[in-house]
């Protein structure tokens, strides 16, 4: 016997509630650091938010920036006020909230689109990216809550449609997405004959609200940004052609795990055979990148799901229409602004792939049961894994807490180690810090390598119990971003991270000239130089290094090579502050800058090497200045090349 109306629901929430519950510990993780970061401002400036500057990859970055509007921010501040502290239970307990008003939506629209109204909005619960994003306090979950509730209100209409605009708002407010959803709106107001104006005015809401926003910020603060935005995008290359490729690939390889894979093949296999040969042509073709089937199969898998909803466009039901057109617009919109690949980006197409799932498979409910339980173990099993990751960066810091505040201490890591490591009081390392003797260093297997003379202090391999890996050590997994590789998730058993607290030695320099490839490069290189490659090592816009003073020599040169994309540029030479040599470089090529020196200098001397111009090769994120072979005092009468 079925569920009644209510006890539907009841289920529903009592199972999604049953969800949360289960991880209300999870620690800080992802980039809930830099909301944190943004709520903390807002206590003081609570009409820009996102007006704050935060550490990130090495640099102080403007968060007028950030790919969502400030909502989420402002929720998290009140929090704050709220409690006066972070504690992770109550924010989550607190953002709980959104998971029950997003299955709620999902319940309401199953019942009017004809689909099972219990195992529809399981099914959506149970999505990796739902099961995973819920447990954090990202915007994602704000915004999937809001923007649903806002497709609920609309498609009910009459009265509801001044809730529905509200919603629409908060959800604009939350994420740049929801402009997707202005045309998926109109779309329904045309498939179903709507002509009131009005109707047409709340459906234009999303668009109205972020440019009432922008414009906000654009008169206040002088910026707008969107503006921001790009500039981040372009310095990071994440508008380049190649990075749109792989986003587009994880996006499709995501589409195929929003329901359970053999449900979506039951639910989506194409009815006509030249469709299907074409999937397999182009999925056989792809697969050259990674012949993993957790990559060629669920990119198969997600081609199918895509293929069938746009078939669906030319449905003489107005309602499977609109459903097919929801996920198509919305992948598209995806394909275009995304630059990550992450599966997040696609919670809003759950509603309606599942709904799509549920009336396709209306005659075989045991087919539904069985995907909704099968994605269940999935989706847990990576959540238990994730919470398990960053629970180990939070136990890191709390075992190593005296020594943190008794020190200082750099962190080089991001995401949750970061947060609990400045909550102790260590400070984040940008590209131009300098760590000097007895500095403390956090830093992990996936940050970024620092070079330097370090005695490990403590060391901790972070390896789950289950296999599952959504980031880690030689990970091909795209579920938060496809710059390593376009699988939903990755199989490994080898350690997904490795954390160490480090301290910098104070050792003396031995050599009075450093090649870039000599052991003593480690240990006689301050900072702003990357790890070596070959015989020679990027540098940034400034380096360091510490040299032996040797007897008898008065010239001190650099060998370095100029590359086209920094040309012209001016390099400079210092010792101990004091600049011997400076040239301006309008060809590429090898060259040597030298200058003389005093004679009368310390044992131990500090260079610095500068360029006034550098360069991203992306998606390496560095900022890259000259490639660098050698430095230090050489012979007058020897050219460098001997």
């Amino acid at each position: 016997m079925s569920p009644s109306k209510w006890q539907s629901l009841a289920i529903v929430l009592l199972f999604t509630l049953a969800l949360r519950c289960a991880f209300l510990n999870q620690a800080i993780q992802g980039d809930d650091v830099y909301y944190l970061a943004g709520a903390e401002h807002a206590l003081i400036d609570p009409l820009h938010p996102h007006h704050a500057h935060y550490a990130f990859d090495g640099e102080m970055r403007d968060m007028r920036g950030h790919p969502h509007p400030p909502l989420n921010t402002w929720i998290l501040a009140g929090l704050l006020a709220t409690f006066g502290d972070i504690y992770e239970p109550w924010f989550h307990a607190v953002y709980t909230l959104f998971s029950l008003i997003a299955v709620t939506a999902v319940w309401w629209m199953a019942r009017r689109f004809r689909a099972p109204p219990t195992l529809t909005p399981l099914l959506v619960a149970v999505m990796p990216a739902f099961v995973i994003s819920g447990s954090s306090l990202e915007a994602d979950l704000p915004l999937l809550a809001f923007l649903l509730c806002g497709m609920a209100f609309f498609i009910r209409g009459g009265r509801w449609m001044m809730a529905s605009a509200v919603a629409l708002a908060l959800a604009s407010m939350t994420g740049y997405q929801a402009l997707l959803i202005a045309p998926i709106l109109a779309l329904y107001l045309w498939f179903n004959g709507n002509r009131r104006w009005r109707d047409w005015l709340v459906a234009a809401v999303p668009v109205l609200t972020i440019a009432g926003w922008q414009g906000y910020e654009r008169i206040t603060s002088g910026r707008l940004p969107l503006a921001v935005l790009h500039g981040y995008t372009s310095q990071y290359g994440f508008e380049g052609l190649e990075a749109k490729v792989r986003s587009g690939l994880a996006l499709i390889v995501h589409a195929g795990w929003i329901v359970f894979p053999l449900l979506a093949v039951v639910a989506f296999f194409p009815r006509r055979r030249i469709v299907l040969a074409m999937i397999v042509v182009v999925t056989a073709l792809l697969a050259v990148r990674d012949v993993n089937p957790l990559f060629w199969a669920s990119l198969g898998i997600g081609l199918m799901v895509i293929v069938y909803c746009v078939s669906l466009l030319r449905s003489r039901d107005a309602d499977e229409r609109f459903l097919a057109a929801w996920v198509v617009v919305f992948f598209a919109g995806a394909l275009v602004g995304a630059y990550a690949g992450a599966e997040r980006y696609l919670l809003p197409i759950a509603a309606p792939l599942a709904i799509l799932a549920g009336r396709s498979l209306a005659g075989r409910p045991r087919w539904f049961t069985a995907g909704f339980a099968c994605q269940c173990i999935i989706s847990l099993g990576l959540a238990f894994m994730n919470y398990q990751h960053w629970n180990a960066y939070c136990e890191f810091v709390a075992r190593h807490r005296d020594d943190i505040q008794n020190h200082r201490t750099w962190v080089v890591a991001e995401w949750g180690l970061r947060f609990y490591a400045e909550s102790e009081g260590a400070l984040p390392m940008l590209n131009e810090t300098r760590v000097q003797p007895d500095d403390l260093v956090l830093t992990t297997a996936l940050s970024r390598a620092i070079p330097g003379d370090f005695v490990t202090i403590a060391e901790q391999e972070i390896r789950p119990l289950l296999p599952f890996r959504l980031i880690g050590i030689d990970t091909r997994s795209a579920f938060s971003a496809s710059v390593l590789g376009q699988r939903e998730f990755d199989i490994s058993t080898g350690p997904l991270d490795i954390i160490r607290l480090q301290r910098l030695v104070d050792r003396e320099p031995t050599e009075s000239w450093l090649p870039m490839n000599s052991p003593a490069a480690e240990y006689q290189i301050v900072g702003g130089v990357y790890p070596l490659e070959g015989t020679w090592r990027w540098t940034g816009g400034n380096a360091t290094f510490r040299l032996r003073t040797p007897q008898g020599r008065n010239r001190f040169a650099a060998s370095f090579v100029v590359r086209p994309e920094v040309v012209p540029c001016t390099v400079t030479l210092a010792l101990n502050g004091a600049v011997i040599g400076t040239a301006k470089y309008t060809t590429p090529g090898a060259y040597e800058l030298s200058g003389a020196v005093a004679n009368a200098l310390p044992p131990v001397v500090t260079a610095t090497l500068s360029t006034d111009r550098t360069f991203r090769a992306p998606p390496d994120t560095r900022d890259l200045g000259l490639v660098l072979t050698a430095i230090g005092f050489v012979d007058p009468t020897a050219h460098l090349a001997d």
